[in-house]
């Protein structure tokens, strides 16, 4: 491989990464979203599932963006 080849394949290496990067922290991020929301909730009308019902909906809005991201780029 020479050097040009090499060099445009480490461009498109990083292009790729800054493409795909934020798709690493969507499931966490949403899913973190999701129960604090649930916490809050659960803290101001003094219940205890509001939690585990918005983490549900956190990990399926994270789903849910992570398929329109990808199909975004076929």
């Amino acid at each position: 491989m020479n050097p040009k080849q090499d060099n445009r394949a480490n461009r498109e290496f990083f292009r790729l990464m800054a493409r795909y990067s934020p798709v690493i922290m969507l499931m966490p991020a949403s899913a973190f979203g999701g129960y604090l929301i649930g916490y809050g909730l659960d803290y101001l009308f003094s219940t205890t599932y509001l939690r585990f019902v918005f983490l549900i909906l956190g990990v399926i809005s994270g789903i849910v963006q992570l398929i329109r991201m990808l199909s975004r780029d076929t």
